[in-house]
This record gives structure tokens, C-alpha cells and sequence, in this order.
């Protein structure tokens, strides 16, 4: 807190906004390091802007003008719109906990537009590409374990399979799948619990996994692990997905992630309701989950347009 550019009241307040996102909000470590880093950033400029570490008197009379240079200021150094965004949602959430608090109240904040972002539709792979991620066959040239071909597969299945995000795969312990049957509870964002299917396909590749990993981790480790038994890091998966795109003749934009993506505009295309492909997903808003409409409209008009004789 200290190299935070803010008078000692403002700090305090920063220390208790952090607090209560991290119990009442239940937000990640990493999230609040991002939060953190981006109110630091609003502060340090206003160090310069108004020649002097803020004070919350000075926070609440903050002008229109100056979140605009601040915006300014920071597209400057490089910054992106989505960057930018990111940084005024954490700044707000700051605002709005001041307010709540009865600590002044930073409008100038609220009557500044964000940046608008441009919409990108995610990216599927289809059936048949998402389908051969866990052919450990096309893996048959790599000097690899067994145990570690099997490790992938199941960490790729689960993602297709389940939908899962990559952070919720490799945050399984053993115990999460000990007599595991058709089902899985999975942690998500803000530590939410979730239940998935699980398909017998998955099941019986994560149970070949477990049967072949050479690493004997008690019920709380964890179940996929890298080549020394420690966590497996998310760095692999995105390493082994690089190497099945290129085996595969597939565009970068078949990530780890785009398996997931996949997940959902496949279920979509076959009928399943947005309503439930939000809960397998773990969206916290339909909003989130209906961006997958699109892209299967999308997917319809390209099969009309390739397909109709007058197209």
C-alpha cells in the first residue's frame, strides 16, 4: 500500500475496500492485485495532476476534465480501450465503496464514458477438430510419457466435455473425482460452486490418467500435475493446444479457451437451452452466455450462403 501515490485517509479506505472485496465479494488474489494496480494508476496521475497525493476531500471534487485527461494521459502510454476499461471499472468500484461508506462521493467518475470495445464473436472449433484434441495419436512423433499424453487428453476432454474454464480444470483435487460417477463439482470464479455432466467418455479419460500419472498426491492435491508432481501450470495446457493446431492445420484462435467456446455453440447448434448452457458455463448474466446466439446465426447464414443455390 505504501508505494501508492494517496494521503494516509485515502489508504485507509483502499485497505478496507480490499478487505470487503475479498470477504464479502469472495474476489480472487490475482483480482485484487489488478484492482489494486489499477486505482494505483488513477492515484499516481492524480499525484501529478493536482501536484500532490490525493486526499478525499480532493477525490470528491474531481472533475469530468479530469478523469478525461487521466484517459488521455494513459492512452498515451499505449494503453488499449479494453486495458482502459478494466482500469475505470476498478477505480469505480472504489468510488462506489467511498460512497457507500459515507466518504464523498466521485461523480466526475460516473458522468465519463467508458471506452467503447469492439465486439468479437468467440471462436469454435468444430465438431470434428474439437473432438480429435484428445487423440493422444496425433501426439505419436513426441518423445512424451504415457502418463503425460493421458494428462493432456483429460485436461482438453474436460474443457470440451464440460465446458470448463482452464483455471477450474486445473484447479480439481483427486478427491473431486474419487468414485466419480456422472458429475462434478467444479469451483469457479469468486469461488462459486458449480455442478457439470460428466460425460463417460471424460470419466474413463481422466481414469486412465490417474491410473498411468506416476505421482501418488493425497485427496487435497492436485489431480493433474506437471513433470515433477507439483500443479500443473496453465502454460502447458496452451503449449499442447499449439501443438494439436498445428498437427491439425487449425488458426491460432484454437485455444485452450475456444474449447469451451466450442462447448457452448456446440450444445447451442443441438438444441440446448441458453438457460442451462448458462449454468454449465457458470455465467453469473444470460448476457454473458447469448453472445453465443450469435455466433450460431453466424454459423447458419455461412452454411446458406456456401450451401443455397442463389447464395
Amino acid at each position: 500500500m505504501s508505494e501508492i501515490a494517496a494521503s494516509p485517509d485515502v489508504k485507509a479506505e483502499i485497505a478496507g475496500w480490499l478487505r470487503f472485496l475479498g470477504t464479502e465479494k469472495r474476489m480472487s488474489g490475482k483480482t485484487l492485485e489488478a484492482y489494486t494496480r489499477d486505482v494505483g494508476q488513477f492515484l499516481g496521475f492524480l499525484a501529478e495532476h493536482l501536484g500532490g497525493p490525493p486526499t478525499l476531500k480532493q477525490l470528491a471534487k474531481l472533475t469530468p476534465s479530469d478523469i478525461r485527461a487521466f484517459m488521455a494521459a494513459r492512452r498515451a502510454d499505449g494503453l488499449g480501450n479494453r486495458s482502459l476499461m478494466r482500469v475505470l471499472a476498478g477505480t469505480r468500484s472504489f468510488a462506489r465503496y467511498l460512497e457507500r461508506n459515507g466518504k464523498g462521493k466521485v461523480g466526475a467518475l460516473a458522468a465519463v464514458r467508458a471506452p467503447k470495445l469492439a465486439k468479437t464473436l468467440p471462436k469454435p472449433l468444430t465438431v470434428s477438430a474439437a473432438k480429435r484434441m484428445t487423440d493422444t495419436e496425433l501426439r505419436a512423433g513426441e518423445t512424451r510419457e504415457p502418463w503425460v499424453l493421458a494428462r493432456d487428453a483429460a485436461v482438453l476432454a474436460l474443457l470440451y466435455g464440460a465446458g470448463l474454464r482452464v483455471s477450474e480444470a486445473l484447479g480439481l483435487k483427486r478427491k473431486d473425482v474419487a468414485g466419480t460417477a456422472d458429475a462434478l463439482t467444479v469451483t469457479g470464479k469468486g469461488n462459486k460452486t458449480r455442478m457439470v455432466p460428466l460425460l463417460p467418455q471424460v470419466a474413463k479419460l481422466i481414469a486412465d490418467y490417474v491410473a498411468l500419472c506416476p505421482f501418488e498426491g493425497g485427496p487435497d492435491g492436485p489431480l493433474f500435475v506437471g513433470a515433477r508432481g507439483g500443479p500443473l501450470s496453465p502454460r502447458i495446457v496452451q503449449l499442447t493446444m499449439a501443438t494439436l493446431r498445428g498437427a491439425l492445420g487449425l488458426p491460432d484462435s484454437a485455444t485452450p479457451h475456444a474449447l469451451r467456446h466450442s462447448f457452448a455453440t456446440h450444445l447451442l447448434a443441438r438444441g440446448g437451452d441458453l438457460r442451462a448452457i448458462q449454468e454449465l458455463l457458470g455465467h453469473a448474466s444470460l448476457s454473458t452466455t447469448q453472445v453465443y446466439t450469435a455466433v450460431d446465426a453466424e454459423r447458419l447464414l455461412d452454411v446458406y450462403a456456401s450451401a443455397h443455390p442463389r447464395a
